[in-house]
């Protein structure tokens, strides 16, 4: 490195010549390039907004001014340029930086994020924040077209207009989903409206107009719908400018010297700005500029080794077989068609999938209309962003007593992307809600029987699996129909009994070989493949045969698998001893899934070693 090891950024920014400023760019591509191979990450998202930072950060003194970054996908530039640079090669990795914004990671990240279309919003509350305060500094929100799918946006985006507080939202739009409008004409318009000369004119104009004893009203009227048709009809604003910003833009972001010259103008003004910049994905990476959804996201060099077909593919394939014969549901999905893998589905069944965007909430609503008139919604959402939709899946869903099959990838923990990204909630929210099906399977077979029979039953039914590979599906075989609340009796053993829930069942049976071969024992192993309803008549017969039932669940402890099967023993006053092991009280750091599993004591060795202190 050059630029990273000699200057002290963000503050040495603005000693750079216009050509350094390129110059450390593709230095910090290159970086972010070299470190994402090696360890996974995203990848296109944070190329093509190298130039956007830079900018920022040259115009913006962080962390006085406050530069909110919606998402992580764009962070990587912000946390090189902000004292990371040294300890970047850590990113993912146990005890390394976060792969997305941190408050307790640096002062430069203003507020954590890892969920989309959340910067206005809280970009909004600390700019009302520093005008309560009587203090001076600029607030900038960062938000991607992507997030601005998303309602929490236009919500905020709302608000901000209704109070007309000073702050800037720069839209980075890196796949021109709202404009092509990037060249000369848009740069000149640019120019003029962020001119100061032009803003003065243009209030004092406004001012004037008010001053006018007769006409005032339709002088303004006129004036308004005079630049409101120009502005309409040659830039992309209207829609911003309806909601009470002003509408800058669409300028090239990865021309550093005019997006400067733009937040430079921009900075002092006292209203409500939106910037609009267009970006490239996958800037100064060939591959991924020519296929950025490819290149969104790398696994890296080192991964948890394992063999076996991902959770993900056996749901895709599941759905295509079930179609064959099926023709009563349709999928909707949040944007995440790929990460859910659903690919080849949408290919085969296009009629049958609609991408709603990043808008879980709107899905799940959406789902109910669909409901409604027969089709049965079938949704898959990462465990983590179904956290979003938990008010429209009791309303909309539950208290309406209608079909839907929520699929949960991701659920437990996912590994590198961290505590806002762990899945580990699920089972503690959807078991207070009526009116609902929760299950998780052993395997991929597994989950292949229990999405045919969500979709058979015509019932609110919601699947949980981890993200990764199972080591047991077979592709060719037949669906079977499980009863529901029925749990599956996979062996007998001595006086403990391990109630084990989705990805805990192959841990459980791990341990046992371990104990068979250390202890000459063994232990009784339960699929409970539903967690709501529970086997209860199953709970019975054990608590009578057992004097210790073992919970294991890769999930919350509190309110979770556990706490259920606990309440009704206790409710039965049944002569057994519950213990519960699952993921307690705290948030979970990023790390492989492997290293965390011996963290949060979910391992196989941790579970041998409960077994072994029970048992001796």
């Amino acid at each position: 490195m050059h630029f990273l090891d000699k200057y002290n950024f963000p503050n040495d920014l603005t000693v750079l010549t216009d050509k350094e400023l390129y110059l450390l760019s593709d230095e910090i591509s290159e970086l972010i390039k070299t470190v994402v191979k090696k360890h996974g990450g995203h990848y296109s998202s944070p190329l093509g907004v190298v130039d956007l930072a830079i900018a920022l950060h040259y115009v913006y003194q962080s962390p006085i001014d406050k530069l909110i970054w919606d998402v992580g996908h764009q962070s990587y530039a912000h946390k090189i340029l902000t004292g990371r640079a040294d300890v970047f090669d850590t990113l993912r990795q146990k005890n390394g930086i976060s792969g997305f914004l941190k408050r307790s990671e640096s002062a430069h990240d203003i507020i954590g994020a890892g969920h989309a279309s959340t910067s206005i919003s809280s970009g909004l509350g600390i700019a009302h924040a520093r005008d309560k305060q009587k203090k001076d500094f600029s607030v900038v929100s960062i938000i991607g077209d992507g997030a601005m799918t998303g309602g929490l946006a236009y919500e905020g985006m709302n608000n901000l207009g209704y109070h007309r507080t000073q702050m800037t939202v720069v839209l980075n739009d890196n796949s021109k989903s709202i404009s092509n409008s990037v060249g000369a004409l848009s740069h000149y318009l640019s120019k003029i409206i962020t001119n100061p000369t032009y803003n003065k004119i243009r209030n004092d104009i406004w001012e004037i107009s008010g001053k006018l004893p007769i006409f005032s009203t339709y002088v303004r009227k006129f004036l308004k719908k005079s630049e409101e048709g120009l502005k309409g009809f040659l830039t992309p604003g209207s829609l911003f400018e309806e909601l009470g910003m002003r509408y800058i833009g669409p300028i090239d972001g990865h021309d550093i010297s005019e997006m400067i010259d733009v937040f430079k103008s921009v900075k002092d003004m006292k209203t409500p700005v939106l910037v609009h910049v267009c970006t490239k994905k996958g800037k100064r990476s060939a591959s991924a500029e020519d296929d950025s959804i490819k290149y969104y996201s790398m696994s890296g060099e080192v991964k948890d080794k394992s063999d076996g077909v991902s959770y993900s593919a056996i749901f895709g394939d599941s759905l295509s077989k079930i179609a064959e014969s099926d023709d009563s549901f349709a999928c909707v999905t949040a944007a995440m068609e790929i990460g859910t893998g659903m690919a080849s589905f949408v290919k085969d069944y296009p009629e049958k999938c609609i991408d709603v965007g990043i808008a879980e909430e709107h899905a799940i609503t959406y789902a109910s209309g669909l409901a409604t008139e027969g089709i049965v919604p079938v949704v898959p959402i990462y465990s983590t962003f179904m956290q979003r939709a938990y008010d429209q899946v009791m309303h909309d869903i539950l208290l309406q007593d209608l079909p839907i099959v929520i699929c949960m990838d991701r659920a437990g923990l996912v590994g590198p992307d961290g505590p806002t990204h762990h899945g580990v909630f699920d089972i503690t929210l959807f078991n207070s809600l009526p009116n609902i099906i929760l299950s998780a399977p052993k395997d991929g077979n597994e989950l292949r029987d229990l999405l045919f029979t969500a979709i058979s039953s015509k019932k609110a039914f919601a699947i949980r699996y981890p993200k990764g590979v199972c080591s047991k599906y077979n592709k060719e075989s037949n669906m079977n129909l499980l009863e529901i609340g029925k749990w599956e009796r996979l062996n007998s053993g001595d006086k403990i009994c391990v109630l084990a829930v989705g990805s805990m069942v192959d841990t459980a049976l791990k341990a046992n070989e371990k104990l068979r071969e250390t202890k000459n024992t063994s232990i009784s192993i339960i699929n409970c493949r539903y967690i709501k309803p529970m086997d209860t008549k199953l709970i019975d017969e054990l608590s009578s045969e057992y004097d210790c039932l073992i919970t294991l669940e890769e999930g919350a402890a509190i309110g979770g698998f556990g706490s259920m099967v606990l309440d009704y023993v206790n409710s039965k006053n049944l002569d057994t001893k519950v213990h519960i092991h699952g993921i307690e009280d705290r948030f979970i750091q990023h790390g492989t899934r492997g290293e965390l599993l011996v963290d949060t004591g979910l391992d196989v060795d941790s579970v041998y070693n409960i077994i072994t202190n029970l048992i001796d």
